[in-house]
């Protein structure tokens, strides 16, 4: 089977994985690698290196058409379990069919930022959360395809912990 991904159709914002808080707009964070440059004997200049499962500051950021009692709450200083659950729409160029796929995005995060946004007469008020995340999993069609936790020293990349002979070796 030939699939085309095509776009996102919709989604929604759970907290708690049982409270529907809405569809506001979503920035997930980023996979930035640690890295340490390697240079010496042997090298022919430098090179880059990644540390293997170790990833820098991910945020995450929410932004809300109006300011919502959601949005206060999320910003409690305590952690949060926020949950993303949303459909993207394929092309099966073989069977000329669309097809639905299910996607989820489970994060457990801290608040660091809370923005109540602006003022202004029919505008949006571009409220938004940020937060640091310490743990997110990355489910399609139900099968977890991402999975990274900080403080367990998880890093799962399509079935394959980068970080299970890690954890060994430290007697975790």
């Amino acid at each position: 089977m030939n699939q085309q991904d095509q776009f996102l159709t919709q989604y929604t914002v759970w907290k708690d994985a049982i409270d529907y808080l809405g569809t506001g707009e979503v920035e997930l964070p980023s996979f930035e690698a640690l890295t340490e440059t390697i240079k010496g004997a042997g090298i022919a200049g430098e090179a880059t290196a990644p540390v293997v499962g170790h990833y820098g500051s991910q945020t995450l950021k929410i932004s809300w058409r109006t300011i919502t009692k959601d949005a206060i709450v999320l910003s409690e200083s305590k952690a949060h379990a926020i949950d993303f659950r949303a459909n993207q729409q394929l092309f099966d160029t073989g069977k000329g069919e669309y097809v639905q796929q299910s996607v989820v995005v489970k994060t457990r995060c801290v608040p660091i930022n809370f923005s109540p946004g602006k003022l202004a007469v029919g505008a949006s008020t571009e409220t938004a959360n940020e937060f640091e995340v310490h743990y997110i999993k990355i489910m399609i069609d139900g099968k977890t395809i991402r999975e990274f936790d900080k403080f367990n020293c998880v890093s799962i990349v399509n079935g394959k912990d980068e970080l299970e002979q890690v954890r060994k070796n430290i007697g975790l």
